[in-house]
Order: C-alpha cells, then sequence, then structure tokens
C-alpha cells in the first residue's frame, strides 16, 4: 500500500508548547511495514481495516533519557501520563465519531483500549522507521530527535480515522493539555 505522508501543513509538524516551555510535535502517517506485516498480531480485534493511520506524538523531555536515574525515570512516568491522558482524550473523542482508534501504552507496548495482541507494538522502531530518526541502542532503544537530541519521548496512537479528522481533534484538544 502506498499512502501519502500527512501533516497539518504539507511537509510541517503540529508543533506545540506545553505550559513547561518544552515542546509537543504531532503527525499522521500511514503505516509503517511492521503494522501492515503484523496488525493481526498487535492489534487482534482490527481485522480487515481497510486504511490506518499512525499517530505520532513526540514531547520534549527535561532530560535525556539515555540513563535509568530516579529523576530520569520520574520524567518518563510524567511524559507517559501525559501522553496516556492525550491519548485517551483523542482516542475517545474519535471513536464517539465511530472511528476505531487505540492507544499504544509505551511502557508496554500494548494496546490500552483493544484486546493486546500475542506481540507488543514497538514505538522506538515505528518513529525510526516513519521519521527516519536515529536510534541509540542502550538499556532501551532511544530516539534522537533532531533539535532535542534524546530528549524526546514517543507516543503512538493508531486509529481509522482520516487524517483531516484526527488533525482537527488533535488541534481542538490539545489546549486541554496545556499544549499551545
Amino acid at each position: 500500500m502506498n499512502y501519502p505522508v500527512y501533516t497539518s501543513v504539507a511537509g510541517c509538524l503540529i508543533n506545540l508548547v506545553g505550559k513547561t516551555g518544552h515542546a509537543v510535535q504531532i503527525s499522521v502517517h500511514p503505516p509503517s511495514q511492521y503494522i501492515c506485516a503484523n496488525c493481526e498480531r498487535v492489534l487482534p480485534d482490527w481485522k480487515n481495516q481497510p486504511c490506518l493511520w499512525v499517530v505520532i506524538v513526540l514531547q520534549q523531555s527535561r532530560y535525556e533519557l539515555v540513563e535509568m536515574t530516579p529523576e530520569i525515570e520520574a520524567e518518563k512516568n510524567r511524559l507517559r501520563e501525559k501522553f496516556m491522558r492525550f491519548g485517551c482524550d483523542l482516542a475517545f473523542n474519535l471513536r464517539d465519531r465511530n472511528y476505531l482508534t487505540d492507544i499504544i501504552d509505551p511502557r508496554t507496548g500494548y494496546p490500552l483500549l483493544s484486546r493486546p495482541g500475542k506481540i507488543p507494538h514497538n514505538d522506538t522502531a515505528v518513529v525510526k522507521a516513519l521519521l527516519n530518526y536515529p536510534v541509540v541502542h542502550n538499556q532501551c532503544r532511544v530516539l534522537v530527535h533532531p533539535e532535542w537530541g534524546m530528549a524526546v519521548y514517543p507516543g503512538i496512537l493508531i486509529s481509522v480515522a482520516p487524517p483531516i479528522m484526527i488533525d482537527w481533534v488533535a488541534k481542538s484538544i490539545a489546549p486541554l493539555h496545556d499544549w499551545e
């Protein structure tokens, strides 16, 4: 399947800034080869879905997420919670419009709203595949953002909603999460 890459404005990401001054980037993409090849193993209830879209939410971290220190683990937990709150709002808003949507838990790799599959989703690998960001293999795999370096926390949603709808809903709920 050949899908166009979609962002809110051709060639641009949805760029937001949180109240702490840290950036958030949201983009919508066609599924990676991994998702195409393993959709039923990751999301077994999503059989025969005609068109899937991957929503990548990147949050700038206060720290590079390379080491395992109490401060970095607390930061990961904070960013995960922020993503999960935003992701739930986005997913339920799209589901209310009859678009199957799920959030991938960054900690486990399993869907939050659907029955888990046999294999977990790999957020870092998907961001690497879709955005071509380098990955550092450490105790865990860490993305290297072109502007933020290794101070980036990825989150993934998968939806059948058209990109224009995902874009509109994401922009409309972002201020509720102090992202403007």
